[in-house]
């Protein structure tokens, strides 16, 4: 294998990883979203899926506040 196969090779294969670890973060975060009856974000993280980046704020930041909103109202 020449030198400019294996870069594209290494290439591929580091675009394949970043598609695959965007699109669980974004499966994660749009399946919380739904749970949640939140349309508004469903549809932000559905459109803008810059490699996990506000999928990983949602679940993390967003996903819990609501929950614990929730808690305390009673549902």
């Amino acid at each position: 294998m020449s030198q400019q196969q294996a870069q594209l090779f290494t290439a591929w294969g580091i675009t394949g990883a970043v598609v695959v670890w965007s699109y669980a973060w974004t499966l994660v975060a749009l399946w919380k979203a739904a749970r949640r009856d939140q349309m508004g974000w469903y549809v932000a993280l559905a459109i803008f899926t810059f490699p996990g980046l506000l999928q990983m704020l949602y679940i993390f930041f967003v996903a819990p506040r609501v929950a614990e909103i929730g808690e305390r109202e009673g549902y």
